[in-house]
C-alpha cells in the first residue's frame, strides 16, 4: 500500500472557495482500481498547506491513474481560482505503507 501527498499551498483568503472547489469535485477518482480512500487535510497554522491524502493498493494503480483520461477530466474543471490564490508550486509525496494501527 501507498499515500500519495499532495501539498497545496492557498493563500488565506481563497481557503474558503479552495473547499468548495473539494465538494463539488466530480469524483473520478473514486472508482479507479486500486484506490482505497482519501482525505482533504485543512491546515490549523496560517501559512501550511492543504493535504490532499489518498491511499492507493500499490505504485502501480496510482500510476495507472495518473495516465487514465479520468485523471484529467478529474482536474480540469472547477478552478475557478485565479493563480495568484497558490503562493508556490504543490508538492507531491510518495510513500510506502509500512504499518500502522489497523494495517497487517
Amino acid at each position: 500500500m501507498i499515500t500519495v501527498s499532495n501539498r497545496i499551498y492557498v493563500h488565506p483568503e481563497y481557503h474558503a472557495a479552495f473547499e468548495a472547489r473539494f465538494h463539488a469535485r466530480p469524483r473520478q477518482v473514486d472508482d479507479r482500481p486500486g484506490f482505497l480512500c482519501s482525505y482533504i487535510l485543512k491546515p490549523t497554522v496560517q501559512d501550511e498547506p492543504f493535504i490532499v491524502l489518498t491511499l492507493w493498493e500499490s505504485r502501480e494503480a496510482f500510476e495507472a491513474w495518473r495516465t487514465a483520461p479520468g485523471f484529467k477530466e478529474g482536474h480540469k474543471g472547477g478552478n475557478t481560482l485565479p493563480p495568484e490564490a497558490f503562493p508556490r508550486p504543490n508538492e507531491l509525496e510518495i510513500h510506502d505503507v509500512i504499518g500502522g494501527s489497523g494495517i497487517d
